[in-house]
């Protein structure tokens, strides 16, 4: 099976495609290596692709939300189903650059939904956030839920993308699968991610900023986790039978959380992150920043039904190794 995976130099991208390509499968990558974050690290994260698989992994750089630029780099490739995990992620930059995500997350998103109409592929499953949730106080999050009250733009894109693909699986029955993620956190991992500027920040000696004065819990998820859920929708395409889908559409439409249903403090992982950095962490106590939300946790009781998803990395497990990889990635001594 030959896949295309939009993101593919991003973080959950390139592994989730590590893995489809250990098991035989061929990846067409696509990546417009914007510099939100550092791109020496997209490139990094291609190279290793390119250097564990070689003619396995393919790779385009275009910028999926140009309709123009992503049809003709297309043209004369195929692939069977699509993962569309590329877009303009952050809370918090949503506020500073709103444009960026309408153009990334909403124009880019109809772009890959037209073009896997009009070749008509197997399946498409698409990245969604648990920020679609909002501040909703009932916990934990299940995706039988009502999610009309977004804090921030960049979640009011991610809802846009469900309904749009709502539409596609009712006007043209084009199968797909929308993945809620739930704080994701491992090696080669993303510099803008808590777990990345907080470990950055301790062994550095730095302060790191506590956010509602440490009144925040996450469902952190370990990207092993994240990829055995995500390959799992990606086998399972769900059926055109009128059945009532996750999420609750009747179309070949589902909507998964995938998390690791288990609300942590973020004290106690800040705890978890001073033992595995070997350093006490230096608090910076702050307000609530805008757009952020204090819970997230997830209710996964979905796709473990119809996936068999089973995430089995705690933060105690975790931590450690992306404090491991992050030490190694940037040539310091344990």
């Amino acid at each position: 099976m030959r896949i295309l995976v939009t993101g593919a130099a991003g973080f959950i991208g390139a592994a989730v495609s590590d893995v489809l390509l250990a098991r035989g499968d061929e990846v067409l990558g696509i990546d417009n290596l914007n510099d939100y974050y550092q791109v020496d690290l997209k490139l990094a994260r291609r190279d290793r692709l390119a250097q564990l698989h070689g003619n396995g992994f393919a790779f385009r750089k275009l910028d999926f939300s140009d309709h123009t630029a992503l049809a003709e780099g297309m043209e004369g490739e195929h692939f069977d189903r699509i993962l569309h995990l590329g877009a303009q992620p952050g809370v918090r930059y949503s506020i500073e650059n709103p444009r960026a995500y309408i153009q990334a997350n909403v124009m880019g998103h109809l772009n890959i939904l037209e073009m896997a109409r009009e070749r008509q592929v197997e399946h498409m499953v698409y990245a969604s956030s648990s920020s679609v949730y909002g501040g909703a106080e009932k916990t934990p999050f299940s995706v039988d839920d009502r999610v009309d009250h977004p804090l921030s733009l960049y979640a009011a894109t991610k809802k846009s993308d469900e309904l749009m693909s709502e539409t596609y699986a009712h006007l043209y029955r084009l199968p797909q699968t929308g993945l809620r993620f739930f704080t994701v956190y491992g090696p080669w991992g993303r510099p803008d991610m808590m777990m990345w500027l907080f470990t950055a920040r301790i062994l550095a000696g730095e302060p790191i900023p506590v956010f509602n004065n440490g009144e925040v819990w996450r469902d952190f998820t370990f990207i092993d986790d994240i990829v055995a859920g995500v390959i799992a929708s990606l086998d399972a395409p769900p059926a055109d039978d009128g059945t009532v889908k996750a999420g609750g559409s009747t179309k070949p439409h589902a909507i998964y959380n995938i998390g690791n249903h288990r609300c942590e403090h973020l004290m106690d992982v800040i705890a978890v992150l001073e033992d595995a950095c070997g350093k006490k962490a230096q608090l910076d106590m702050l307000p609530m920043q805008p757009g952020d939300v204090p819970r997230t946790f997830a209710d996964i009781d979905a796709i473990s039904r119809d996936l068999g998803y089973a995430p089995t990395t705690s933060v105690d497990v975790g931590v450690p190794k992306f404090v491991d990889w992050f030490r190694d990635y940037h040539g310091m001594k344990g």
